[in-house]
């Protein structure tokens, strides 16, 4: 059976704190103390008008009766998902989470980029007493694009660290703030001035993918997940993936990861899985994206 590892596992939300969601998707920059109420369908309500709703009791992971992580794991098993990326936990909760769970998520923290050296601080703490595998940065969410200085004394500890930084890289929809703040452009500058850094770009800036491509192909330690995009998608012609699938065939198929991103499309981890098996790449190449790069890049 195929051996995978996911680069993104959504924590099942019986054990997620709601509020982590309310706050990321509020108004970008700094909270002001009386907002007025905002026009209906604005921010990230828009994704409900972009992409077919979704009743969120239908998505695995997701039901009211969710079975928590223990039935994450036990459906990881089932498909031979080896360990995988777990997005939507709380920095508070990776000690907690290795411990129930040995070797089978990677918890990646994420801060503030204003709380400057409090937040490195912190984040050497999470690495080395509570097992954090590394940083994630979404500038979706607070607007500071990832080649924002403020950033820095954060990439420099995880250098320091030897530990991965994950970087939302793909156009958002959320209509209150620029739709560029994940362009891959942001990802040369952290390249370049960090350049033993290991990072991925999460969600494999679409629409940009040539020059996403092209950074890859120009960056050694810089790689590309896949998450948020079903899998059918990538060999469909005009879809806008044709480079990513030929090169990700070729010159760089040591570069892509597999995010099934299971959360996000109502299906079962085989079928997905099955999809991306299914897609026109050669043997090697598959078992490439679904484990072997993966476990290259966490150093398994």
């Amino acid at each position: 059976m195929t051996r995978v590892i996911d680069m993104e596992i959504g924590m099942p939300a019986s054990e997620a704190n709601p509020n982590l969601e309310r706050i990321a998707r509020g108004r970008p920059g700094t909270p002001f103390p009386q907002p007025l109420e905002r026009p209906e369908g604005y921010g990230f309500a828009n994704y409900g008008k972009v992409f077919k709703a979704r009743n969120r009791d239908e998505v695995p992971g997701h039901k009211g009766d969710d079975g928590g992580l223990d039935r994450l794991v036990e459906d990881m098993d089932r498909a031979n998902i080896a360990c995988g990326l777990l997005v939507g936990a709380e920095n508070s909760a990776t000690g907690k989470i290795h411990a129930r769970y040995p070797g089978r998520f990677f918890t990646f923290v994420t801060f503030d980029p204003t709380d400057g050296m409090r937040a490195v601080r912190e984040f050497e703490r999470l690495v080395k007493e509570e097992g954090a595998n590394g940083l994630r940065l979404s500038a979706l969410y607070n607007g500071v694009p990832a080649n924002d200085r403020r950033y820095y004394p954060l990439y420099a500890k995880a250098a320091e660290l030897d530990v991965p930084v994950r970087i939302y890289t793909a156009m958002n929809y959320a209509n209150d703030r620029p739709y560029d703040l994940g362009h891959p452009r942001y990802l040369d500058d952290v390249a370049v001035d960090f350049p033993e850094l290991r990072i991925v770009a999460g969600l494999a800036g679409w629409p940009w993918v040539n020059e996403m491509v092209g950074l890859l192909r120009r960056h050694p330690n810089l790689y590309v997940d896949t998450a948020a995009h079903h899998p059918r998608y990538f060999a469909q012609p005009g879809s806008g993936w044709e480079q990513f699938l030929q090169f990700g065939n070729t010159l760089l198929q040591d570069k892509v990861m597999v995010g099934l991103s299971r959360y996000l499309f109502g299906t079962s981890f085989e079928t997905l899985i099955e999809d991306y098996k299914n897609l026109p790449l050669k043997d090697k190449v598959i078992e490439k994206w679904l484990y072997g790069n993966a476990a290259t890049f966490h150093r398994l």
